[in-house]
């Protein structure tokens, strides 16, 4: 019989934290075959990725940080200076994120969550697909998340299909 006696306790404490998530992840490796495959290896550690666009004078421009997973590149900031908006220089700082993730880490594809009022339409703009959008969180703001999807190593960028201005 289990006991329904428990005490609930709601104070900060790093160490069950710890122990919450250890013992959460053997849960999930357990039960995922895919997760199991994935401990051990490299891919299993988030590793931080960052881009930093610095102007003549070393001031701090733009920047991108995020940390690749398990063949993920996850966007956690990009940020451009209002000064410096409109020039492409957040598309280049993704893009080189993305070229990084790719190339150098094996990456095949990336995420990131914006806000409403921040750069859902600029995400797309990238290649970027609206995946999930959770309305008034926080109230009165909607949050996207996004992803995109990208091409083997060394292969050649898609074409457009024909019919499509630009396309041969």
């Amino acid at each position: 019989m289990v006991c329904r006696m428990f005490r609930i306790e709601t104070e900060v404490d790093k160490e069950r934290r710890d122990l919450l998530r250890t013992r959460l992840m053997e849960t999930n490796t357990a039960a995922s075959p895919v997760l199991r495959a994935l401990r051990g290896t490299p891919a299993e550690r988030e590793v931080p990725l960052q881009v930093w666009a610095l102007d003549a004078v070393g001031e701090l421009a733009g920047g991108l940080a995020g940390h690749t997973w398990a063949a993920w590149l996850h966007v956690d900031y990009l940020w451009v200076d209002g000064r410096r908006r409109g020039a492409g220089l957040g598309s280049r700082l993704l893009a080189e994120a993305e070229r990084m993730a790719r190339e150098e880490r094996g990456c095949t594809a990336a995420r990131l969550e914006t806000w409403d009022f921040q750069a859902p339409e600029f995400y797309k703009k990238q290649g970027y697909d609206v995946v999930c959008v959770i309305p008034d969180y926080p109230p009165g703001i909607t949050e996207y998340t996004l992803t995109k999807r990208f091409g083997r190593p060394g292969a050649p960028p898609p074409t457009e299909p024909p019919g499509t201005p630009g396309a041969p």
